[in-house]
């Protein structure tokens, strides 16, 4: 790339980035409070609420060095994404990069695999918002599945203000649920009030077997590294909403770089803390650590708490899944790998089409788990690790690429470059293939590797039908 085109790349992106509007024709609606809890959000689910108690009975207090670990590599993925995103702040983020740094049929995949792991999340996330319900009320789960499903269709129609502002006050829930569980628990190991007082310990942490307490030591920690995976599973959210944001070049960084103290905080701490007044040998698979630290202080009201809080993630994850859903169907249409009638926006701004599809294969979810809740349900929600992954992998791969470009003056160099370079991304990409391997492993988990082949194979199906009938637009993908 020359002077002059690093120059006119420079000027788009600014234009991008200031522009109440962008060439992508979306409304830049989402301000830095809203951006910020979007971020602290998508890391905090149902993965640490509910999934924590299985490895935590699985590899013990080890877990809290898993998620550490895990948080790193998370980090690294971030800082990957948000050099990408300062380099071209896009809506349609993962998909347009591996478009541009890879290919064409990469951009196609990763598209519609990054679709397909939010709307496998909604139809799950739903299902389960009802089912908490349950806890006050005796409805039939699809009653409260669908009024859930058209309030979070509805308010994505509205504005995409609307969307961050409800978004917003969901991850406040989630976050003061944790800090509130974190407080409570230092005042009980230093001032010892409730049931747990007098056992309280933060020997707990190594002396009920060792740290690494779990049947196989180091093993087990190891095996929970897929369970942690999950658990982040939507932190890169904040990067699809990049087309959306108000002063991009400014907010997306401050948000990237809140991913350590997040961690360190609402995983770290919080099961530091709780590990430490709870012994770890009284948690179990399927029941949330946070009830049974509540059960254990003796605090019977904190599970009806938790529950809402729960309640809150779920409708949490289901909201970003019809945000980005939309975005993205729009994103493969706009480059002639969808439908041309999701390129459809409202006068505000807003992908209906896309939105609405989304929305429906969500319900046809619910319908799905309504009719067959056994194991052929669970084996299709497997696969949303996996290919949550995926959207992982291409971001690293891109990032290093575009790196390598930049450094030879072939593209602009990013205002907010990744630490540690394309090495920090090699260490990540080879601790992702870690995990998968793992997961064949696990006999549990196995089953979401199987599926990974199947959807391959429809997607290269679909991708050669596609360039059958439009050569140009499948050879040429990447938007001008």
């Amino acid at each position: 790339m020359t002077s002059v085109q690093v120059d006119k790349h420079n000027a788009g992106n600014e234009a991008v980035s200031d522009a109440g509007e962008d060439s992508e024709g979306y409304k830049r609606g989402l301000g830095a409070r809203q951006i910020q809890m979007i971020a602290i959000g998508g890391a905090i689910g149902t993965g640490l609420f509910l999934g924590a108690g299985k490895g935590i009975a699985k590899a013990g207090p080890s877990l809290i060095l898993a998620y550490a670990i895990a948080g790193v590599v998370i980090f690294f993925i971030m800082r990957a994404l948000g050099e990408l995103l300062m380099y071209r702040p896009v809506s349609g983020s993962f998909s347009e990069y591996a478009r541009e740094f890879i290919g064409p049929f990469a951009g196609f995949v990763t598209g519609w695999t990054y679709w397909l792991f939010w709307v496998i999340t909604g139809m799950t996330e739903v299902t389960a918002a009802a089912t908490y319900m349950t806890y006050w009320w005796d409805i039939p789960q699809w009653v409260s599945a669908l009024v859930f499903t058209l309030i979070l269709y509805g308010v994505n129609l509205i504005s995409v203000k609307l969307f961050g502002e409800l978004e917003f006050w969901f991850s406040m829930v989630k976050v003061t649920a944790i800090v509130g569980m974190i407080l409570i628990c230092a005042g009980i190991l230093t001032m010892g009030f409730s049931d747990a007082g007098d056992t309280a310990s933060v020997t707990h942490l190594w002396d009920l077997g060792g740290f690494f307490a779990g049947d196989n030591g180091i093993g087990s920690t190891l095996m929970t590294l897929q369970m942690v995976m999950f658990a982040f599973l939507a932190v890169e959210l904040v990067g699809v909403t990049a087309g959306e944001a108000k002063d991009a070049k400014t907010v997306l960084p401050k948000a990237i770089n809140t991913v350590p103290w997040r961690i360190a905080v609402f995983y770290v701490g919080a099961l530091i803390m709780i590990l430490s007044v709870v012994p770890w040998t009284s948690f179990q698979e399927g029941v949330s650590p946070f009830v049974k630290a509540f059960q254990v202080m003796g605090l019977q009201a904190g599970a009806g708490i938790v529950n809402f809080v729960v309640l809150t993630a779920a409708l949490s994850s289901c909201n970003s899944g019809m945000y980005s859903t939309g975005r993205m169907l729009r994103d493969l249409a706009l480059n002639k790998q969808g439908p041309g009638f999701f390129t459809k926006l409202t006068k505000n701004g807003l992908p209906l089409i896309g939105t609405s599809f989304s929305a429906a294969m969500m319900l046809v979810g619910v319908w799905i788990n309504y009719q067959w809740p056994g194991e052929a349900f669970n084996y299709v929600v497997s696969f949303a690790t996996i290919s949550g992954m995926w959207a992982w992998i291409i971001i690293l791969i891109c990032q290093i690429r575009y790196r390598l470009k930049s450094d030879r003056g072939e593209l602009p160099k990013s205002t907010f470059r990744a630490p540690g370079g394309i090495w920090a991304s090699i260490f990540s990409l080879a601790f992702i293939f870690m995990v998968i391997v793992l997961m064949g492993i696990d006999k549990d988990a196995r089953v979401s590797l199987y599926a990974a082949p199947v959807w391959g194979v429809i997607l290269g199906v679909a991708y050669a039908v596609l360039k059958a009938r439009n050569p140009e637009g499948a050879a040429f993908a990447k938007r001008k």
